[in-house]
């Protein structure tokens, strides 16, 4: 379960990130257009990108959340740190972009409003803060998934026990050496 709960997450968190990424590069190939062209991309850009966010940072976040219960140790503290990174994503779309996207779906290519660079400037900033949270959040889970546990575990997130006899073969092994060591004088 574990195993099946991580991988959705970093699909999903890695997916979301990248699209973030990829709007980033647009929204920064715009600023060297006029009014008329930036709202012309950003109304196609309304069309479907929204439905696209919430479909890939709600399962993000919904997984990660379940992988934060099925994690231990270490592991749960970059879990958690990947979670609530996407949850400031969330409360900064919720914030800040999605109001703007609102007022922008009204805009007219013909006609775009006066302060047009100044909506247009605080919706990138909120973006790239919210790009960098989500790139972030990715990182910290993929780290989580390569390093995060440190120990095995079973697809339930629980530590394997320790083979007890592999450890007292170990440990008699060490005393004998240890024996050994005193009788020769070392």
């Amino acid at each position: 379960m574990l195993r099946i709960v991580r991988a959705v997450s970093l699909l999903f968190a890695g997916l979301f990130a990248g699209f973030l990424l990829g709007v980033l590069v647009l929204e920064n190939s715009l600023r060297g257009f006029d009014p008329a062209v930036y709202t012309q991309v950003r109304l196609v850009e309304l069309e479907s990108l929204d439905t696209l966010a919430s479909v890939t940072l709600v399962p993000a976040i919904v997984t990660t959340l379940v992988l934060v219960f099925l994690a231990r140790g270490n592991d749960r503290r970059l879990v958690l740190l990947g979670a609530a990174l996407l949850v400031v994503v969330f409360a900064t779309t919720l914030a800040i972009n999605l109001p703007i996207n609102s007022d922008q779906a009204g805009w007219s290519v013909a006609a775009p409003p006066a302060d047009w660079e100044n909506v247009r400037d605080r919706w990138q900033l909120a973006h790239l803060a919210r790009t960098v949270a989500a790139v972030t959040a990715f990182v910290v889970l993929l780290a989580s998934a390569v390093w995060g546990g440190g120990k095995k575990s079973d697809d339930t997130g629980r530590r394997q026990p320790v083979d007890e006899e592999v450890v007292g073969d170990r440990l008699d092994g060490a005393v004998l050496e240890a024996r050994r060591g005193l009788r020769h004088g070392q």
